[in-house]
């Protein structure tokens, strides 16, 4: 499955400095993925993946949070905009809107393309998110958190 191999390669870098996509691929397989190069390629393009520097003259893969000008500044501003608050219940992620904005809100989560959710549905103003687990539910509204805080500042 192409979005559990997605979530683990998040899940290894994020825990792991990983440096070369065949220390990845290596990682993959010892996880029991069957992967190939070329795959995880793929996916680092995909997960919009990038290589930051650690020291030492080292560089190791990262999530691309910064936002540009482009389209995802655009959901990310449609986002801070009707924004409320937000809540969980397990791994359901509740976002209160203001009133009218939930299908927005819930368009521009969709479209930042949050590997951990699975699916999204909206009312007047309440979005629900069904994410994979609980711990993914956590990263999601931090992820979310950063994203607002980026737009305030």
């Amino acid at each position: 499955m192409r979005s559990d191999r997605r979530t683990k390669i998040l899940e290894i870098i994020t825990n792991n400095i990983i440096q070369t996509q065949e220390e990845l691929v290596e990682r993959l397989i010892n996880e029991g993925y069957q992967v190939t190069q070329a795959t995880v390629s793929r996916d680092i393009k995909q997960l919009n993946l990038i290589k930051i520097p650690v020291g030492d003259g080292r560089q190791r893969y990262a999530v691309h949070t910064e936002t540009g000008e482009g389209i995802d500044e655009k959901y990310v501003n449609v986002l801070k905009a009707g924004f409320r608050s937000m809540d969980m219940a397990q791994n359901i992620l509740v976002i209160k809107t203001i009133s009218g904005m939930a299908m927005a809100v819930a368009a521009s989560i969709d479209e930042l393309d949050f590997p951990q959710i699975v699916g999204s549905i909206a009312g007047d103003d309440t979005v629900m998110c069904a994410v994979k687990t609980v711990e993914d539910t956590y990263k999601v509204m931090d992820e979310i958190e950063k994203l607002l805080d980026q737009t305030r500042n």
